[in-house]
């Protein structure tokens, strides 16, 4: 099943299609519950969730998103689970997916306690084998494949990595090192039965845990979230990453990844496109403290 470069609803729900007859898994029904980086269909007749990278450049990401859901499972971390007796990922054409037990509607909502609680246990244990952090890989290869941005832009976001990539390397950690989640905010802390559960680790790797405290943060900067909310976060887990001299390099970084995580769907999503400029916009003029509105 080829793309043509582009990914869409309509592909991608063909793609959905050909996931669920690989899997032997119904897909009439199914309902998109995100299409950013991935598309997320929670199926209708069957307790499963259906995750379709939609980038062509993050496919390769896929296999290790397997592997940490496996480590997590054998350490009883409280996470999402992968669909057992399937072989995972699964490869239709230009896609690639990974099929999960779908988590009971049931629980209450997660609150930065229950992530600082996540982030202690997971961070305390020896990590599996994977990459080391590499947070502008991904924002590079989104440029790679950018839709809809003039040269100018597209220039400024290269040459901007390549500064904080400059800066990231001078950083001196205060946190060991170890397994860190990579996109820990309270969107990837669902609701379950026992208690709250992480999910979404393309972005897991090797590296400092200051990282997973950034999101957070950087929220409430942008999006206009409670301060108590990460005060509650960094007074669970015992750190306070914005008093550590490295946090604005780790907040640039986090929002060039706001930025950019659309652009390979910008123009197949036109809807995002106001967003991303005005975000861009900002970062451009240096102006660290307008609000910011979530991709839809």
């Amino acid at each position: 099943m080829a793309t043509d470069g582009l990914f869409t609803r309509e592909n991608l729900r063909a793609a959905l299609a050909a996931v669920c007859a690989e899997t032997g898994l119904d897909h009439a029904g199914a309902s998109l519950l995100r299409f950013t980086n991935n598309a997320v269909f929670r199926l209708a007749h069957d307790p499963v969730v259906v995750r379709i990278v939609g980038s062509v450049s993050l496919r390769h990401r896929v296999r290790k998103v397997v592997r940490v859901a496996r480590w997590f499972a054998e350490q009883d971390v409280p996470a999402v689970r992968l669909v057992e007796g399937l072989e995972q990922p699964v490869f239709v054409g230009d896609y690639a997916a990974t099929v999960w037990e779908a988590v009971p509607k049931i629980g209450r909502q997660p609150n930065a306690g229950d992530l600082a609680r996540l982030l202690r246990r997971v961070h305390s244990l020896p990590p599996p084998v994977l990459p080391e952090w590499d947070p502008l890989d991904d924002i590079r290869r989104r440029l790679g494949e950018a839709e809809g941005l003039d040269s100018d832009e597209l220039l400024f976001l290269r040459d901007r990595c390549d500064e904080v990539a400059a800066r990231l390397t001078s950083l001196e950690y205060a946190l060991p090192r170890g397994f860190v989640h990579g996109d820990a905010h309270l969107g990837n802390v669902i609701p379950a039965p026992d208690g709250p559960v992480l999910c979404d680790f393309d972005s897991s790797c090797v590296g400092p845990p200051e990282w997973d405290l950034t999101p957070l943060a950087v929220g409430v900067s942008r999006f206009g979230e409670p301060t108590a909310r990460y005060r509650e976060l960094a007074v669970g887990y015992g750190f306070d990453v914005t008093r550590w001299a490295g946090f604005p390099v780790l907040r640039e970084v986090r929002e060039l990844k706001l930025i950019t995580s659309v652009l390979p769907i910008m123009n197949s999503s036109p809807e995002v496109r106001p967003e991303l400029l005005r975000r861009l916009r900002d970062f451009r003029i240096g102006d660290t403290t307008a609000r910011w509105s979530r991709y839809t």
